[in-house]
């Protein structure tokens, strides 16, 4: 079984189920999962998540993430996206400096109201089931963070922009919220995701390279990233061999167990291996008792 994280390029047409279920024909194995819903018409960095790694897909989930969309200027429709039932129309009758505060102007914290075109649930079901029913029901703002957004052209009504947000943060609500503000109303025209915390665009692998690419053999099989690069963050330690029981048992670790133990390892959370430099997990260190607790465990 590979146990691993590839970074796929996901290709419009394809759903995010769709990209899981060809990989699990190309790896002949069906734990496997993915790491965050890209609408069909949208593309870019999916990564997946193989054997032990599925562990990570909540982990993953939960990153900061990069996009770069076509905002479109003058349109609203009822998915907020170009796909969508067009609602209303108007001139945009808004200058460029204007567009250009406007849009910055949502750096930081906002209020957002997910779309009914989505995959939450409300008492159980899908909205965007609820919404081709025609069924709209109301939906609690979320609290999102934008980080940064860069414009990258201008060419109005349409506006090209870099955007790095928070989880849970829907682009296609973002520029229907930016349309609003202006007072001309907005779309998504186009979404291209291009960062999922360490995993790039320049390094994702379209599903027909991937084909190719798994039939080498293993030694070769170098786009694979292995689960502990997820967490390069975090500090390493090295549980000694006198701690293996404990280790393989899924036990607390007393720091004296610990290769060259010094109170730099004193922290929240740090990657822990065991003597024969297996990735074990990450742990929590406990100052009042001296000892590691694990937090989420990657051994079988």
């Amino acid at each position: 079984m590979i146990n691993g994280i590839i970074n796929v390029y996901k290709e419009k047409g394809f759903t995010s189920f769709d990209v899981v279920a060809k990989m699990r024909g190309m790896c002949h194995q069906k734990k496997i999962g993915h790491t965050g819903t890209l609408d069909p018409d949208a593309e870019g960095v999916l990564p997946v998540c193989l054997g032990k790694a599925t562990k990570v897909c909540d982990l993953l989930t939960d990153k900061d993430k990069e996009y770069k969309a076509v905002l479109l200027l003058g349109i609203e429709t009822d998915t907020q996206d170009i796909s969508g039932e067009v609602l209303n129309q108007s001139q945009v009758d808004v200058s460029e400096e204007m567009v250009r505060e406007t849009i910055l102007s949502f750096i930081g914290e906002y209020e957002q109201v997910p779309p009914m075109y989505s995959a939450l649930k409300v008492n159980g079901q899908k909205l965007c089931d609820l919404a081709r029913k025609g069924i709209t029901v109301e939906r609690k703002s979320r609290k999102v963070t934008i980080h940064n957004i860069e414009i990258l052209s201008m060419n109005l009504p349409e506006v090209e922009i870099l955007v790095s947000c928070s989880k849970g943060t829907y682009i296609r609500t973002l520029c229907d919220d930016i349309g609003k503000r202006l007072g001309c109303f907005g779309c998504m025209k186009s979404l291209l995701r291009t960062k999922v915390d360490r995993f790039e665009l320049k390094d994702a692998y379209k599903l027909s390279d991937l084909e190719e690419l798994l039939k080498q053999p293993n030694e070769q099989w170098d786009f694979i990233a292995s689960i502990d690069s997820v967490f390069q963050k975090y500090l390493s330690v090295t549980a000694v061999s006198e701690a293996q029981k404990l280790v393989d048992n899924g036990n607390r670790i007393p720091d004296a167990f610990i290769l060259d133990f010094s109170e730099e390892m004193m922290q929240e959370k740090v990657r822990l291996y065991d003597a024969n430099g297996r990735f074990i997990g990450i742990y929590s260190y406990l100052s009042e008792s001296k000892e590691y607790k694990p937090v989420k465990l990657f051994m079988e």
